[in-house]
């Protein structure tokens, strides 16, 4: 097997080598004055499986040109196979037409995926349960819930005083999982309209019995809102302690400062998207997918 990295977290790609007990081949990813990319691989890949890491984070259209060009580059240099490592999943939400005159970008994604002969994509908590139908290549979907429930029993969290959130109705799936997980734990949900043209969101309902503790947990966190709205419903709602868990943290805009300031206590994300040390924030937790990810590799 070797090991490739595009530009978008190679720090999770050294973290999956080092579990692999191998190393990231060396590639050259060279950028012109106009911005194209021009990518070389440099190691020897004939016959061989080969793996690459690229979370297609903002700025999404370059780094899945990257992933594009790396696997092209694999391929026409002899790969056996080519295994895409994609933890942020870039388009997901736009997986199909919401209003007339629309694009479905997933789909043209997954397209350009399979043309370039990727052989296999694994990802991590895709917005629905549903995207893996969009590919016909092999699709391994994996939840950092596993890890989640992990830190909230080490946390000794539990017992008469925490609750589960969800911030919207789409996310029940994924809070029933994690109540599994945490032998039932009890959970709530959050009513949420969002504006599609705007984004604007308001929270309208919540749905069960709030604690003295609750634990959010979400698939990603872009511009923060959501979040902050929902802590502080739940706080007004008698909450003292608020906690979050978010497998991606993509962080546009001026997320990082709003959720320093919010009603929440602590935010544990993954490094499916890798936050550099000016964008983190006192209240953030990172937690790694790395072993995860060697697993399914290995």
């Amino acid at each position: 097997m070797k090991l490739f990295s595009g530009s978008s977290n190679r720090p999770l790609a050294e973290k999956i080598a080092i579990e692999l007990k191998t190393k990231v081949s060396p590639s050259e990813i060279f950028v012109f004055p106009d911005g194209e990319r021009r990518i070389q691989i440099q190691d020897t890949v004939v016959d061989e499986d080969v793996v690459i890491i690229q979370p297609t984070t903002p700025p999404a259209e370059i780094h899945y040109f990257e992933l594009f060009f790396l696997a092209d580059a694999a391929k026409r240099s002899g790969a056996k196979s080519v295994t895409a490592v994609v933890p942020y999943l870039g388009y997901q939400r736009q997986d199909h037409v919401f209003r007339d005159g629309e694009a479905v970008s997933l789909e043209v994604i997954v397209n350009t995926m399979q043309s370039v002969s990727i052989d296999k994509v694994i990802s991590f908590d895709l917005h629905t349960i549903k995207i893996p139908e969009v590919f016909s290549i092999p699709m391994l979907h994996l939840s950092a819930l596993p890890l989640f429930a992990r830190e909230i029993q080490k946390q000794g969290w539990g017992g008469l005083d925490t609750v589960l959130v969800s911030p919207d109705m789409g996310g029940i799936r994924r809070i029933k999982i994690i109540s599994e997980m945490l032998k039932d734990m009890p959970y709530v949900t959050i009513e949420k309209n969002r504006d599609l043209a705007t984004g604007h969101v308001e929270m309208e309902e919540i749905r069960g019995e709030i604690t003295h503790r609750v634990v959010i947990v979400d698939d990603m966190i872009s511009s923060g809102g959501t979040i902050v709205k929902a802590a502080q419903a739940l706080r007004a709602k008698g909450a003292k302690e608020v906690y979050v868990f978010v497998t991606h943290p993509v962080f546009s805009s001026d997320a990082p400062k709003i959720l320093q300031d919010s009603a929440v206590d602590k935010v544990y994300v993954t490094d499916s998207v890798f936050v550099p040390k000016e964008r983190q924030f006192p209240k953030l937790r990172i937690l790694s997918l790395a072993p995860v990810i060697a697993g399914a590799l290995g």
